[in-house]
């Protein structure tokens, strides 16, 4: 082993990172791998951005982000104390491994009646494949619990018959609506398993704004509730990073404590700003996208792909005839971008951004040709 090597802590050594998807290397591609929003910022958000590039570049940014909580307070009914921005949501996720679990170090560790439960990191798979990478930067223990065969969840009873569960999880991430299958789970389904937790539960809601319904109430509702939020799926700012937590004085207190000092730029809190003075823009968006992803289910399923209900920017879908890789593998070729996983429960299944229109027709009309 190296010198070099020999300075890294075994935890690191071990770690597998996470993949994000694909970033095109070549023009001309289409690009429905990674649930971008298929649409720009709204013009008053670009012109918030170009009138922040100025001599305030020299300067730290608001350490809380002050304006965009309190924007964001009155958007949600609540208070500025009950909101952390963080860069992006996956910076609030980490965070929120870090103030809640406890680390447990041994990688031989198996669940026994003894387990520690203030050590667990706790989510169902298939879901958003950070959670056990966050896991394993700090060394917590994992309980990862399989959906239902239809990405359904579990009802609290049915997961105490199971004996896998462990309602004393110190932190219990839940991707609502699911990743990557787009199911969505209706509030009362989420309040049932939250009101049976003893632990932290975070309901992370990155793709909520295509969903029916979604369960900020429960955060402030119930103590031991968090909900996460992005600008980045439905508010086309995935370049800025601003992401946010809403829930109980005492938990966002706790994660302000262990931020960096100043954690989201200047510009990403510019354009959030004026992202929320102009929701009418984005609102409009949103029916643009979920009228795509029908229309696009529909034709996809003409072509004989099983499409399955989606709440998100996307969809996963079987194709017909060659297994999804080898589908993969064709659209590229049509200078297409989708995404594919490698997982036991979705590998038969591609996962596919809804795009524009324009994209989504490109897309059928690659896989009538594909298909023969």
């Amino acid at each position: 082993m190296s010198k070099s090597k020999n300075l890294i802590r075994p935890l690191v050594q071990n770690l597998h990172a996470y993949v994000p998807g694909e970033q095109p290397k070549i023009k001309g591609l289409i690009k429905l791998n990674t649930n971008e929003n298929p649409y720009p910022p709204s013009p008053r958000v670009l012109a918030a951005v170009k009138a922040a590039v100025d001599g305030r570049l020299r300067l730290y940014p608001n350490p809380t982000a002050e304006k965009l909580r309190e924007k964001l307070a009155k958007l949600h009914g609540c208070a500025p104390e009950n909101i952390l921005v963080g860069n992006g949501s996956d910076e609030v996720l980490a965070l929120a491994v870090r103030a809640f679990v406890e680390p447990f170090q041994d990688s031989t560790y198996r669940f026994k009646n003894s387990r520690p439960s203030q050590a667990v990191v706790q989510y169902f798979t298939p879901s958003y494949s950070l959670y056990p990478v966050l896991a394993d930067i700090h060394g917590a223990a994992k309980n990862a619990l399989a959906l239902n065969p239809d990405f359904s969840m579990p009802s609290p009873a049915e997961l105490k018959r199971g004996k896998h569960w462990d309602f004393n999880a110190a932190l219990t991430l839940l991707t609502t609506p699911n990743a990557p299958s787009g199911h969505g789970y209706p509030t009362v389904e989420l309040e049932k398993l939250c009101q049976a937790q003893g632990g932290l539960v975070l309901l992370d809601e990155a793709y909520v704004d295509f969903a029916a319904e979604n369960a900020l109430a429960l955060a402030l509702k119930l103590p031991h509730v968090l909900v996460a939020r992005t600008f980045s799926k439905a508010y086309s700012l995935c370049f800025q990073r601003v992401g946010y937590l809403v829930g109980n004085p005492e938990l966002i207190a706790a994660l302000h404590k262990i931020r960096d000092s100043y954690n989201v730029n200047g510009l990403g809190q510019a354009a959030a700003e004026a992202t929320l003075d102009d929701l009418a823009y984005y609102r409009a968006n949103f029916r643009k996208i979920i009228d795509t992803r029908q229309w696009l289910s529909r034709e996809l399923t003409n072509l004989q792909f099983r499409v399955l209900p989606s709440q998100t920017n996307f969809i996963l879908t079987r194709p017909p005839g060659d297994p999804a890789s080898a589908w993969l593998e064709k659209l590229r070729a049509k200078k297409i971008l989708v995404r594919w996983f490698n997982l036991p429960e979705v590998k038969d299944y591609l996962r596919i951004t809804i795009g524009t229109p324009e994209e989504a027709a490109a897309l059928v009309k690659a896989a009538r040709e594909i298909a023969g």
